[in-house]
């Protein structure tokens, strides 16, 4: 049943029912890699100070097959602060902004909300009149990113509003119909401990981070091929921001994309981050989960100013390799979200091994210095590890096929498609920033700036093979002491 519905919706999309996706690891073919320190034409990078412009290629041929070209700049960026509270008890600092891309507040708006870590001095928060003061002695890193049904997924906080002109997929059962969410029944959703959505923003506030959230929904539609098939039009998916950028060129193989779309809006949160005078924006970390995962990604290849990215379940199209052909694989992507992907992509259902490019290189253009992190959270269809070279800088990749001289952290999981607390992206910043003026300092020395472009490297051939060896916990049980505690039986007499 599975297989003729995924037949059906790719028939539909135009696309003809390709082979179904493969789970067998002993099915992966030999595939080749492109090395990501040789530019296109087969010549090798000389120095460290041509990584630049292999970056700017690797950047433009993804914006040429595969994401559509970059959005332009916004005319102007206008932001505008609207409610600001206490959160959490006094954890944090709840701020809630209007931001809009033309000087007269007309177009696309997108909801912000801010949390703001609060280190307190005394027993309960300072306050000038309602409002709290932020009492933290020094700016704080930023977590950033976009959320699927509104803010108010995040918080209990009834001062949460409700984001303008949202449109989210129908799900009865996380309470969205009519392509709305039900903002009672969803308020608070992400920190319910029961379900598989949950955000610990407790956890990140407590280690210091500022959190800064917006819905997707709320950047451009989402319209699946499924809800086409209901009724939705194709064309809905190019409205909301891209209203704000030239006509669609239909002749062209290149147009913005949904993800270039979505990741511009990241890229727009972090504007807003600089104006923010509690948050230290050189520190700022894009993350998501799944589709939005695949946003950040992107976000933060095009956009340097951010520091590290955290993608988590990117799922096929994101991290994971498409010549390796394991789980989703480009035919089920175009299939199913042809407005995430060009049209260009196209030419690469059943043709995966014909690309002269593959995931592994955008994974690398996110390092054009030491700043950059890479966490994985895996599930069933998304075992298509990415290799890198030794010395790409400050890549980190899954510790079973890190190569030496891996700089930053990285966590290969598998567990539900979802962020979870054990996958908190502080919890990896932290280790990112406490490692970040080591690392600097030694990429400042000549010796590691040698290191950087190996003469003798040779992209890995070998398919990683994951352990085989279970760890099993010991069978011995512990056993409390067999004497029972007895009371003094002599009263004790008041004098």
């Amino acid at each position: 049943m599975k297989r003729q519905m995924l037949a059906s919706v790719l028939v539909l999309a135009g696309v003809a029912a390709a082979r179904q996706p493969n789970y067998d690891e002993s099915k992966v073919a030999p595939y080749t890699l492109e090395d990501p320190l040789a530019f296109a034409d087969g010549q090798k990078l000389k120095s460290a100070a041509e990584w630049p412009a292999r970056r700017k290629e690797i950047l433009e041929i993804f914006a040429r097959e595969m994401y559509g070209q970059p959005p332009p700049a916004p005319e102007t960026v206008v932001t505008e602060l609207v409610e600001e509270g206490s959160t959490l008890d006094g954890l944090g600092i709840r701020r809630q902004y209007k931001m809009w891309f033309k000087a007269d507040k007309s177009g696309p708006m997108i909801d912000w909300i801010v949390f703001l870590p609060n280190f307190i001095e005394g027993l309960s928060p300072k306050k000038k009149g309602k409002v709290p003061v932020c009492e933290n002695a020094q700016k704080v890193p930023v977590i950033l990113f976009l959320n699927y049904r509104g803010n108010q997924e995040l918080v209990t906080d009834p001062e949460v509003i409700f984001p303008e002109n949202i449109w989210v997929r129908n799900n009865k059962a996380l309470d969205c119909q009519n392509h709305k969410p039900d903002f009672e029944k969803t308020r608070g959703r992400a920190r319910r401990t029961g379900g598989t959505t949950m955000f610990p923003l407790e956890t990140i506030l407590a280690r210091g981070y500022a959190v800064m959230s917006a819905c997707y929904g709320q950047v451009s539609p989402d319209v699946e091929e499924r809800d086409v098939k209901n009724g939705t039009p194709r064309e809905l998916a190019y409205t909301g921001v891209f209203t704000l950028w030239p006509p669609r060129d239909e002749s062209r193989d290149d147009n913005t994309t949904a993800i270039g779309a979505w990741a511009w809006a990241l890229s727009r949160g972090l504007d807003l981050a600089e104006r923010i005078p509690e948050i230290d924006a050189t520190k700022s970390v894009a993350t998501g989960c799944s589709r939005l995962a695949k946003t950040a990604l992107l976000a933060a290849a095009r956009d340097e100013r951010f520091a590290v990215c955290v993608p988590n379940q990117t799922g096929g199209g994101g991290v994971p390799l498409a010549k390796r052909d394991y789980g989703e694989n480009v035919s089920t992507e175009m299939g199913m979200f042809h407005h995430w992907y060009c049209k260009a992509y196209n030419k690469y259902v059943d043709n995966e091994q014909a690309m002269k490019f593959d995931q592994h290189l955008l994974v690398a253009s996110i390092a054009p210095h030491p700043r950059a992190g890479l966490q994985l959270g895996l599930v069933r269809y998304e075992r298509r590890v990415p290799l890198l070279p030794r010395g790409v800088a400050g890549m980190g990749v899954p510790w079973q096929a890190r190569p030496a001289g891996g700089r930053l952290p990285c966590e290969l999981r598998y567990g539900p498609h979802w962020l979870v607390p054990r996958l908190c992206a502080a919890r990896w910043t932290a280790r990112y920033f406490r490692l970040r003026l080591a690392v600097d300092a030694r990429f400042r020395r000549s010796s590691v700036q040698k290191e950087i472009i190996p003469t003798n490297y040779q992209p890995p051939t070998t398919n990683y093979q994951p352990p085989t060896t279970i760890y099993q916990l010991p069978t011995t049980n512990y056993h409390l002491p067999s004497t029972n505690y007895q009371l003094p039986s002599t009263n004790y007499q008041l004098s």
